[in-house]
């Protein structure tokens, strides 16, 4: 099972020291049996000796099993942890074409309820782990009062157990299926919110939503999850009856077909009878088992694999940040990709062009020429499937890709505008904030305090001038701007082409612009038009005035 094998690779020394003091406690309880038994059967030995055994193993079990249960507990308690934060990284390290094709309905399932149903798995299993010693221990118990009716009891219990998988499997197979629907669900859920507005003002387009949606999938999800409840209740129901059903051919049918003594049936009789509790328990358990079993195979479907060992993403302390700027350059670039509703790939490239320092480039097209995914795969957001990038004459690949991306501050059409100031360290900062503000014209709605945006809740074209401030703050090598005028006024739109990007082009920055601004196309030293994933052309602006 995967689960175990998170919590071998979280600790695998907690794990076999917790197995071990649980083995004491079911030998423990198992030996309480014996003593129970003998106390019953056998009068010739000393009450005393029988009294101080009994006293002596019930220490033992309460010094046994608390500890078991606190380290197994603690154990999962630190996998809970170190799943949140593996999970995270996971997804921060795979590539971002993945992302983007599981969509994020998909990825916020995994963050919430596939982790919280993992995390309420890895604590049913200390439970398990104290019940399946208890059983062991009795199991013990009953091969030392009779190898023969013990080995009889274990063929019966393995019969047992292959009957109990075929529904095991069944329950299981339900579970994945309403995991399935939960996707849909929450993707439901996305498009409830996102498209309220749309939704309340035609009714037959929001009853049609709901019956055909939400209603359908939720119904689903619930017919798939008492599918695999009853699975399960079917699997508890039949182990209680395996367990009595031995009771009766011990007490009825077994003495009249051999000579068995009183005492071994009553010791079989009383360890089976007490081996019930645990045996219901561990049935409980099952279908919170199954459930975090199906979750981490949900996340290992989706390329975020909790138990494989990855290297993280991270930039080596002899790659820091070059100070001088350097040239740029696409030999040969081609990226591949599926667009959804459509049946053949789009290519974008081959791509060949060069960008150098203090270089005002606009890359224009129209919509689906290509724009975006360039300036992704520019970023080293997105992996070339051919051809080969350069900075500074130095190849870009995997070993070195996250320390490439550092060189790039970018605000993208669909930002995202964090409510602080992440990966600031100094005084300086609060300083140097609140003079982009005033020259971002925000002074007066936004302060900035220990790094903190006093609000974030603005319009679209003062969050993108925000956006613009943290870029201006990151001062790296390569700016790129995505449609960022799009969403500002006039009057703003012609302090960012005048005012805002020569300042950058003066400081040395290579600044790319995705812009339909034609009004502005001459202030550009090039202009690189896409067209259907071709580059069309890569010109100066007074030649193609010309």
């Amino acid at each position: 099972m995967k689960l175990i094998q998170l919590l071998l690779k979280t600790s695998w020394k907690n794990v076999a020291l917790a197995i071990l003091t649980g083995l004491l406690s079911g030998a423990s309880s198992a030996g309480l049996i014996a003593i129970i038994n003998i106390s019953l059967t056998n009068t010739e030995l000393p009450k005393f000796v029988l009294a101080s055994s009994f006293i002596g193993l019930c220490l033992l079990i309460l010094l046994t099993t608390a500890p078991s249960q606190i380290l197994l507990t603690m154990l999962a308690q630190r996998v809970i942890f170190d799943l949140r934060m593996l999970l995270t990284r996971r997804i921060l390290a795979a590539p971002l074409r993945q992302l983007e094709k599981l969509g994020v309905p998909i990825l916020l399932a995994s963050l919430t309820e596939d982790v919280e149903v993992i995390s309420k798995a890895s604590l049913s299993l200390s439970v398990l782990c104290l019940n399946i010693s208890m059983l062991l221990g009795c199991m013990l118990y009953l091969s030392w009062l009779s190898v023969k009716v013990f080995l009889l009891l274990v063929v019966y219990i393995f019969l047992g157990i292959f009957f109990c998988s075929i529904f095991v499997g069944k329950g299981k197979f339900w579970f994945q299926l309403a995991r399935e629907q939960q996707d849909r669900l929450l993707t439901h859920f996305q498009t409830t919110t996102e498209g309220i507005k749309e939704l309340k003002l035609h009714h037959q387009r929001r009853q049609a939503f709901l019956r055909e949606d939400v209603q359908a999938t939720a119904a689903a999800s619930r017919r798939y999850q008492v599918a695999a409840i009853t699975m399960f209740a079917i699997v508890g129901g039949s182990a209680l009856f395996m367990l009595f059903l031995p009771i009766g051919l011990l007490l009825f049918v077994l003495p009249s077909l051999s000579s068995i003594s009183t005492s071994i049936v009553s010791g079989f009789v009383l360890t089976i009878v007490f081996m019930l509790m645990p045996l219901q328990m561990t049935a409980a358990l099952l279908p919170e088992l199954m459930r975090g079993n199906v979750a981490l195979n949900k996340i290992e479907s989706l390329g975020l694999s909790l138990v494989a060992q990855t290297t993280e993403l991270d930039i080596s302390p002899s790659s820091d940040l070059k100070p001088q700027h350097q040239k740029l350059e696409l030999i040969g670039v081609t990226h591949a990709y599926q667009r959804e509703g459509e049946v053949s790939q789009f290519i974008l490239g081959p791509i060949d062009l060069i960008f150098s320092p203090g270089e005002l480039v606009f890359i224009v097209g129209g919509n689906g020429s290509g724009k975006s995914t360039l300036v992704k795969l520019i970023t080293g957001l997105y992996i070339p499937e051919s051809g080969t990038i350069r900075l500074g004459g130095e190849r870009i690949t995997d070993a070195n890709r996250e320390w490439y991306r550092q060189h790039f501050s970018v605000v993208f059409s669909d930002f995202y505008l964090f409510d602080r100031l992440l990966g600031f360290e100094g005084e300086r900062i609060d300083k140097q904030t609140q003079h982009y503000l005033k020259q971002l014209q925000l002074d007066k709605k936004v302060q900035v305090k220990d790094g903190f945006f006093s609000s974030i809740a603005l319009s679209q074209g003062q969050r993108k001038r925000l956006a613009l401030l943290t870029a201006y703050l990151e001062d790296r090598p390569i700016y790129v701007f995505d449609e960022w005028a799009a969403d500002q006024d006039p009057m703003f739109k012609q302090i960012f082409y005048t005012q805002l990007v020569p300042e950058l082009k003066q400081r040395g920055k290579t600044i790319l612009v995705i812009s339909h601004d034609d009004h502005y196309f001459h202030l550009a030293d090039r202009i690189v038009k896409l067209d259907s994933g071709k580059l069309e052309y890569d010109q100066y602006p007074i030649s193609l005035a010309v």
